[in-house]
């Protein structure tokens, strides 16, 4: 069952209408080269390469998965014909700098083509998943000569990146690491330790792969503030290997066609990337970027799991409907899409999917303004803004890319249970998403006390935004009570942050208590904000499809979607007083 195709006329309406992106990249120098009819035709080669290359592997390889053979590590078939086609068609250096092979494209076609990526094949689409964080990571700290070395065959596609933190005693907490980095008389380092959950620590797509590795120096302060950053190739430059060792794979509850490894470093060949014991920092230029590229899957899953519910629902007949649209043909069975239940998970799929492109895309074209906006204060401004979207991204793009997989499940009966039809694999897939790159709870932590109450001005300045465009919308009587709420949860935000202030000050585990419930808040606020100027752009303009769409499904977001907003912040109340007992185990 063909399940999948790539939203194009949605992409193209976020990224035309939407951000107006195409007048943006006009203004930025760096990308004035760059249209809406080239953007559009990058779109549709991804789409083609998507569908045509990457969908028909996905089930197959999830039931072939990963073969571990003395430690080397064999991929699905077609696996490795995909990966020689993707670094073909130029597909990993769409953002890499000229300067190093690369097209200079922006991050807002990246994140299109992820979400196609992901939405076609997870398990597959790891593999380059990390490619462009490790770029940038390597492109701001390392020396110039192993800028030289790697990063043109990073950008090639000829090198694959791994990042690799996790070890048996230390996940999230990475300041509990082991793994020790020993300066050697060469100026090199030898990295000695283990690490585990290493998606693509080892495969079959290419030669050589380029782990970077977080270990400790020998004199280093304990802690996290005692962490270096380092280089370490499988394949030195004499054609050599190095001491990493593939120790064995992971055995996964989704996406068994990525190699979820466990590394063994001998006094492997290093060098460090950034300086001593500030891994961290030169870590997460690539987690950041990583981060959001996680959100993305959360949208691919959604996406593909809208359109293979919508594709069931009207193809599946029970029983008469209630009420009919006045088209229906008679029938002694109807779609179960005409029944209410059906229609309102319908409905919360299409105006997730939608609603995230929308805030994903234009976080991306933040990121985009940062680097290449004309002045330094659009500069300023965007980054700070994309840096506090973010977590929340991340953190609620992939809870909804769980549930709204369970839900469309749920469009399938028992079908959906089993493997005849897609969406139990996209739910499984869904899952390991909420978890890595910093677990969920970890974002919320980091959107309400980094990005919030550590830092004064970027909340009022997003909060600022979202007010102004309700001002805008409350023109028009249609959307004027949609303003009205927006603006009044702005404001309720604003006074529920200061109150955290207050009982941090008396209870410092407050914030964390109410972190999550927060985060929920803000995630749905933020729909609202994508979704209110959605329908402002759309107004009057019913003679096109997506633009009457677009209005019809804003309406659906502040009828049924924005009130659930009302008991995340009665949780956040609740949990400034609340405290939560210790379980005795």
């Amino acid at each position: 069952m063909p399940y999948y195709q790539a939203p194009l006329r949605d992409m193209r309406y976020v990224i035309e209408d939407w951000l107006q992106a195409p007048n943006a990249w006009q203004q930025m120098p760096t990308l004035a080269g760059l249209d809406s009819k080239l953007a559009e035709q990058i779109l549709e080669e991804a789409a083609r390469f998507a569908s045509g290359i990457l969908a028909p592997l996905n089930a197959p390889g999830d039931q072939q998965g990963c073969r571990y053979e003395d430690g080397r590590v064999y991929t699905p078939d077609g696996f490795p014909a995909a990966y020689r086609a993707f670094t073909d068609a130029g597909w990993p250096a769409l953002t890499a700098h000229p300067d190093d092979g690369g097209q200079g494209l922006p991050q807002l076609l990246n994140v299109a083509l992820l979400e196609m990526l992901y939405a076609c094949n997870h398990a597959w689409s790891m593999y380059t998943g990390i490619a462009h964080g490790a770029y940038e990571c390597l492109r701001h700290h390392a020396p110039e000569w192993l800028r030289e070395r790697y990063l043109p065959a990073i950008v090639s596609g000829e090198i694959l990146p791994t990042m690799c933190l996790s070890e048996p005693q230390a996940g999230s907490d990475v300041g509990l690491l082991r793994t020790r980095g020993e300066p050697a008389s060469d100026g090199s380092y030898r990295i000695t330790g283990n690490k585990i959950f290493a998606s693509g620590g080892e495969h079959d797509l290419t030669d050589n792969i380029l782990h970077l590795v977080l270990a400790r120096l020998p004199d280093a302060p304990a802690g996290s503030r005692g962490i270096s950053l380092f280089v370490v190739p499988k394949l030195l430059d004499d054609g050599s290997h190095n001491a990493v060792h593939c120790d064995g794979l992971e055995h996964k509850m989704g996406i068994h066609g990525s190699a979820t490894c466990a590394l063994r470093f001998d006094g492997a060949k290093g060098w460090l990337l950034g300086e001593e014991n500030q891994g961290l920092a030169a870590m997460f230029v690539m987690m950041n970027s990583a981060r959001l590229y996680v959100g993305m899957q959360g949208l691919g899953h959604t996406e593909a799991a809208w359109q293979s519910a919508a594709g069931y629902a009207a193809e599946r007949h029970q029983m008469r409907a209630a009420k009919r649209p006045a088209n229906a043909a008679i029938a002694e069975a109807d779609p179960i899409h005409f029944h209410p239940a059906m229609r309102h998970t319908l409905l919360g799929l299409r105006v997730s999917s939608e609603g995230m492109r929308m805030l994903g895309y234009w976080v991306a074209h933040m990121l985009d303004e940062s680097e290449h906006a004309a002045t330094p204060e659009q500069r300023s401004s965007a980054n700070e803004l994309s840096m506090l979207l973010t977590p929340l991204v991340k953190a609620h793009f992939t809870e909804q890319g769980f549930q709204q997989a369970s839900a469309a499940l749920q469009v399938f009966g028992g079908y959906g249970y089993s493997q005849e039809y897609p969406i139990e694999q996209t739910l499984r897939d869904s899952r390991i998403a909420m978890i890595y790159e910093g677990t969920n709870e970890i974002q919320a932590n980091d959107l309400l006390l980094r990005k919030i109450l550590r830092n004064p001005t970027a909340l009022p300045a997003l909060l600022t935004q979202y007010s102004q465009e309700a001002s805008l919308s409350s023109a028009n009587p249609t959307w004027s009570g949609a303003a009205d709420s927006l603006k009044e949860h702005c404001s309720r935000i604003e006074e529920a942050v200061e109150a955290i202030r207050r009982a941090e000050v008396e209870d410092a585990e407050a914030p964390y208590r109410v972190a999550g419930s927060f985060l929920r808040w803000m995630a749905l606020v933020s729909m609202g904000y994508v979704w209110l100027r959605a329908a402002r752009i759309s107004n009057g303009r019913n003679d096109d499809p997506v633009h009457s769409q677009k209005q019809e499904s804003a309406g659906y977001f502040f009828d049924y979607c924005l009130p659930q907003a009302t008991s995340h912040e009665a949780l956040v109340q609740a949990g400034l007083t609340a405290c939560l007992p210790f379980i005795d185990i």
